[in-house]
């Protein structure tokens, strides 16, 4: 076989030079036959003899060896090693030219010769993309979308260059959404709709592909594959049913998509994907959680979707994992209620509806992500109501896990949360009963060390809730300012120039409010707060300067 080989290459390079058809026909024929019987072999041999430079001139559209030739490409491409040389010999060019043949079957092994070349090649794909393969190739698979391989290759292909950044933009200006859901729409085979749904996960991160999607009816395309696979057990139902449910998920993180789809809330696919909550498959509760919590992305969605029962159906969601407990649902159910809760109008109504019972059955949970999410609901639905925050804040139960989870050191989310939730109680409720219940369950320090943060939104809150607590009970907290050093903390705030003037001016509003115990006033005198203060009358803030004055003189009469 070998010897045949050398034999036939040796005749390649002669025949090649004459353009001798014939004799390069079945110089051909030998070498793929050689291919088939010892890949790696025969390519070596290819590369030795230098019959790879041979090759693009043997490429020409309308050369019979064409469809050979770029077989022969594609099948020495399978070669890690030979790719390089492939690139080298200069064959991409002369194949992106082949793209635009008429002959299916030089479309065919061109394709393919393109895709072993660049396999796994970022920047060899992004060359292609810069040729203008994108275009062609969508052309190409509505011209021939009734031949399996040729489509298949396109898919392929386009699966492999979806993955870049920068096809998206080229993909985005032709009609690929079309071609994808009018091929869709053809397909019966578990195996081909998995191809399509490759291509088109990585597409739909794309905003404006998103829309074009959605205008094209991929979604109704979605909802079917759903009703037919739901009840179904076979394995490829369970797939289908998951990158169906998961796609739909993905085409609603689009603002203009999910606008479009929720449609004022009258959208036949919003009520679609509202039936989902209650159906008994855990993977069609968990998309119709995700979808509820990204059509909540904005007030006027929000305020219909609580009107319209909503937040009962959730409710209902979460009581059933209370149990069964599958972390994920829990999850986004719990995101949905967070983002209902936001505009103020909906608080009142979903904490008569019994969301912070609900919720509060999860505080066992050992699932951070579920725990973030929990966090963040009850923060959102006592904001402004103080009726709840002294209901929540008075519950020692909740006020301990608090505590507990402000030191969950490798949860930096949970951590941060639980502050802002601690913090919130006492703001919103302004309760004496509520901070008592902090102190006793030895929050204070923690309030101490939030005034600390980086973020200056979560040392603020802090600021206000200890300057509530020394307003409302500074004696029970005295011994606790004390043993968080809030005095050398506060001392920290104002000399340092970087301090946002919020910051500094409740650090002064603190300082005056602390002043009332005996410990704690001799720390302030001890620190020659008046210094720091005095040089604060000349900041360029009004507010602060006006602070800074009135601060001076408590300190001067009480020192």
């Amino acid at each position: 076989m070998a010897d045949n080989l050398s034999e036939a290459l040796k005749k390649l390079k002669l025949a090649s030079a004459d353009s001798a058809t014939d004799s390069v026909e079945s110089c051909l024929d030998c070498l793929l036959k050689a291919l088939a019987h010892n890949n790696a072999n025969a390519s070596e041999k290819v590369q030795e003899m230098g019959v790879l430079s041979l090759l693009p001139t043997l490429l020409a559209p309308q050369s019979s060896c064409t469809p050979k030739v770029a077989n022969i490409i594609a099948e020495v491409a399978k070669n890690e090693f030979m790719r390089s040389p492939c690139v080298e010999a200069g064959l991409i060019p002369p194949l992106v030219q082949l793209l635009h043949s008429k002959d299916q079957e030089v479309l065919l092994q061109t394709g393919r010769a393109l895709g072993n070349i660049c396999y796994d090649s970022h920047s060899l794909q992004a060359q292609l993309i810069n040729m203008g393969v994108i275009p062609t190739l969508v052309k190409l698979l509505g011209l021939h979308s009734d031949n399996t391989a040729l489509t298949e290759m396109c898919l392929i292909a386009f699966g492999n260059l979806a993955e870049l950044e920068s096809s998206k933009e080229q993909f985005a200006s032709t009609n690929i959404a079309e071609e994808l859901v009018r091929l869709f729409q053809k397909q019966a085979e578990h195996e081909k709709k998995e191809m399509i749904f490759e291509v088109l996960a990585p597409l739909a991160e794309n905003d404006v592909i998103k829309l074009q999607l959605v205008e094209a009816g991929l979604v109704e395309c979605l909802l079917d594959v759903v009703t037919h696979t739901v009840n179904g057990d076979r394995d490829e139902d369970v797939a289908q049913l998951k990158t169906a449910s998961d796609l739909m998920v993905l085409l609603l993180l689009g603002d203009e998509s999910m606008q479009k789809l929720f449609d004022a809330g009258k959208g036949s696919v919003f009520e679609r994907v509202l039936s989902w909550v209650p159906s008994h498959n855990h993977q069609l509760q968990l998309a119709g959680a995700l979808a509820i919590a990204n059509f909540a992305r904005n007030d006027g969605n929000c305020i219909q979707m609580v009107e319209s029962g909503i937040v009962q159906k959730l409710l209902e969601l979460l009581d059933r994992h209370v149990e069964e407990g599958n972390v994920t649902v829990q999850h986004a159910a719990l995101s949905a209620l967070r983002n209902l809760a936001i505009p103020v109008v909906n608080k009142a109504k979903m904490l008569s509806a019994g969301v912070s019972d609900t919720v509060l059955k999860f505080l066992p949970s050992e699932m951070p992500p579920v725990q973030f999410k929990l966090l963040g609901t009850l923060r959102m639905l006592i904001d402004t109501q103080a009726d709840a925050a002294d209901q929540l804040g008075t519950n020692s139960k909740l006020v301990e896990r608090l505590v507990e989870w402000c030191e969950a050191k490798d949860h930096a989310g949970v951590m941060g949360e639980s502050n802002r939730l601690l913090s919130a109680l006492i703001r919103h409720s302004k309760s004496k009963d509520v901070v008592k219940t902090v102190i006793q369950g030895a929050g204070v320090k923690h309030l101490v060390v939030m005034a600390m943060s980086e973020h200056m939104i979560m040392q603020n809150e802090a600021l206000v809730a200890l300057g509530l607590i020394a307003g409302l009970d500074l004696v029970g907290a005295e011994k606790d300012f004390v043993g968080a050093g809030l005095v050398q903390v506060l001392h920290k705030l104002l000399s340092d120039e970087r301090t946002a003037p919020e910051i500094k001016y409740n650090s002064m509003i603190l300082i005056c409010a602390v002043m009332g115990s005996e410990p704690l006033h001799k720390e302030v005198q001890g620190l020659a707060f008046i210094d720091v203060v005095s040089k604060l009358r000349s900041h360029e803030n009004k507010t602060v300067s006006h602070q800074a004055s009135l601060t001076e003189q408590r300190l001067t009469a009480q020192s």
